[in-house]
C-alpha cells in the first residue's frame, strides 16, 4: 500500500473518523478540514506521526501540514473514502465562527481567503514574465521577437484582470455572487472609464487597484443580500443584480476607486520611504525588522494577506521591494535546519529535514517551519536572526522584483535586470547566518533528546519515499 494511503489512514483514526469530517480542503502544503466534533481529536498522536509535519488550529479548521505533493495525494484519498470533494479552501463561515479572531486577524485571514485560490495563476505569470526577462536580457533577444511577444502576453493575463478574480473571490468570500463581484472588479480596470470625467478630473483605468476592487467586490455583495430581502422571487434573477451593478458603478467611480487610489498610494509610498530613508542604514534596519519578524507571519498562515501589498507596490512603482527581504525568512530557516542536521544524532529529525529541505530551498517553508524548527524553539529563533541579515542586505542594496510568484532560489527569475546576483548573495548571507546562529547558539544535546518524544502511533513510514 502507498505510504500516502497509510497517512491518510492513520490521520482518518485520530480525526475521528469519516464522519466527524464535515469539510475537507486543501492548499499548498496544508490539509483543511471542519470537523463535526473536534474534541474527538487526538492532537498528540496527529502530530507525532512520521509525515506530519505540524498540526494548526484556525478559523475553526484543523490543519495538517503535510507538504507539497503528499497534501494533494492524501485530500485526493480522504475525499474518496468520506464522499466529500476536496476543492478551494472556503475559510468565511469557519473564520466568524472562531473566537480567538481578532477583528484585524479576521481581515488578514480574509484578504488570505481571497488570494490564496489565486497563488497558482500569480506564480505561473510571475514565473514566465521572469523567464522571458532572462530571455531579453540575457541573450540579447529583442523584445520584438514574436515568441517573447507572445511569452510575455501570456504571463500578463492573470495580472491585467487581476482584479477581475479578486473581485469574484471577495464576493465569495463575503457571501455575494462571484460573477458579480468580477464585474465589481472589472469596473475599475475598464479602459473606457478614461472617458468619464468627474468632479473636474478624467477618471484613470486602474486607479484604485486591489484596494479598490476589494471594497467594490465587498460592497456589491452587501447591495445583492439588502435589495434581495425586498424582491420578490419572481423578478429575483433580473431585479437583483440589475440594481446591485448599477448602485455598485456608480458608488465605484465616485467613491471606492478615488479612496482605493489614496489607500494604495499610501501604503506604496509609506513602504518606499521607509526602505529609502536614511539610504543605506535605513534600508539595513528595515530590512532586517520586515524579514526577522515575517516567519511567525507565515507560521499563522496570514502572509498571504499581503499579496494586495506586492501587487500594489508592482502597479504603480514597477518594481516590488519587499519581495526579496521577505523572502529571506525561508533562507534563513534553510540554513538553521542544515546547522541542525549537521548537529543532531535523531535519525527521525534527520529525514524530517531531508524531506522539508528541497522545498524550503524551492521557497515553501512551512515544512521546516512546523516539522523542524518550530518544534525545537531555539531554531526557530535563530532561524529569524538569519534572515533578518539577508533582509538587511537586500534592503541596504534595493534589490526588488518585476513580478511575485515564489521565493527561494527560483525567484532569481523575477528580480530586476542587473541584481540578480546581488540576490543571490543575499540568499547565500541568509543561509550562512541562519546556519551560524543556529550552529553556535540554537541546538544542543537537550534540544535534540526533546525532539519527537511526545506520544507515537503504529504509523511510522519513512518521509523519504
Amino acid at each position: 500500500m502507498k505510504q500516502e494511503q497509510l497517512l491518510a489512514d492513520a490521520i482518518l483514526e485520530q480525526v475521528g473518523g469519516e464522519r466527524n469530517i464535515t469539510s475537507l480542503s486543501y492548499c499548498m502544503t496544508r490539509l483543511r478540514l471542519t470537523l463535526e466534533n473536534p474534541e474527538h481529536v487526538h492532537r498528540e498522536e496527529l502530530e507525532s506521526m512520521t509525515g506530519v509535519m505540524g498540526v494548526v488550529e484556525q478559523s475553526g479548521q484543523l490543519q495538517i501540514i503535510l507538504g507539497p505533493k503528499t497534501v494533494t495525494r492524501v485530500a485526493e484519498i480522504l475525499s474518496q473514502k468520506t464522499g466529500i470533494p476536496a476543492g478551494e479552501v472556503q475559510d468565511y463561515k469557519a473564520a466568524v465562527q472562531d473566537k480567538n479572531q481578532t477583528p484585524f486577524k479576521l481581515f488578514l485571514r480574509k484578504l488570505a481567503n481571497i488570494f490564496i485560490p489565486l497563488i497558482p495563476a500569480i506564480v505561473a505569470g510571475g514565473m514566465i514574465m521572469g523567464l522571458t526577462n532572462v530571455i531579453v536580457y540575457s541573450f540579447d533577444v529583442s523584445d520584438k521577437n514574436q515568441w517573447v511577444v507572445m511569452l510575455s502576453a501570456i504571463s500578463k493575463v492573470i495580472f491585467t484582470y487581476l482584479a477581475v478574480f479578486v473581485g469574484i473571490h471577495t464576493a465569495r468570500e463575503f457571501g455575494g455572487t462571484p460573477a458579480l463581484g468580477g464585474v465589481a472588479g472589472g469596473l475599475i480596470i475598464l479602459p473606457d472609464i478614461s472617458e468619464i470625467t468627474l468632479f473636474g478630473e478624467s477618471l484613470l483605468p486602474g486607479r484604485g487597484g486591489l484596494i479598490g476592487a476589494l471594497l467594490a467586490a465587498w460592497f456589491i455583495s452587501v447591495v445583492e443580500r439588502s435589495v434581495r430581502q425586498f424582491v420578490p422571487s419572481v423578478i429575483d434573477i433580473i431585479v437583483t443584480p440589475t440594481v446591485s451593478v448599477l448602485i455598485t458603478g456608480f458608488a465605484t467611480y465616485i467613491l471606492f476607486q478615488p479612496v482605493g487610489g489614496f489607500v494604495s498610494d499610501l501604503i506604496t509610498g509609506g513602504l518606499t520611504a521607509l526602505l529609502e530613508t536614511g539610504g543605506a542604514v535605513g534600508g539595513i534596519v528595515s530590512g532586517a525588522v520586515m524579514a526577522g519578524t515575517f516567519l511567525p507571519l507565515v507560521m499563522t498562515g496570514l502572509h498571504q494577506g499581503l499579496t494586495p501589498i506586492h501587487m500594489q507596490l508592482l502597479d504603480q512603482t514597477g518594481l516590488d521591494p519587499l519581495w526579496p527581504i521577505l523572502g529571506m525568512a525561508g533562507a534563513g530557516q534553510v540554513g538553521a535546519a542544515i546547522a541542525v542536521y549537521i548537529k543532531t544524532k535523531n535519525q527521525t529529525l534527520r529525514n524530517v529535514i531531508k524531506g522539508g529541505l528541497p522545498v524550503g530551498i524551492l521557497g515553501i517553508g512551512e515544512p521546516l517551519i512546523f516539522g523542524v524548527t518550530l518544534p525545537l524553539g531555539r531554531p526557530f529563533i535563530t532561524a529569524c536572526l538569519g534572515a533578518a541579515v539577508g533582509g538587511a542586505f537586500q534592503g541596504a542594496l534595493g534589490i526588488a522584483t518585476v513580478a511575485i510568484g515564489v521565493s527561494g532560489l527560483p525567484a532569481a527569475l523575477l528580480i530586476a535586470p542587473g541584481q540578480v546576483l546581488l540576490y543571490l548573495t543575499g540568499v547565500l548571507i541568509a543561509y550562512g547566518a541562519g546556519f551560524l546562529f543556529t550552529y553556535l547558539f540554537g541546538f544542543n544535546r537537550e534540544i535534540d533528546q526533546g525532539y519527537g518524544n511526545q506520544t507515537t502511533t503504529s504509523f511510522k513510514p519513512n518521509p523519504s519515499s
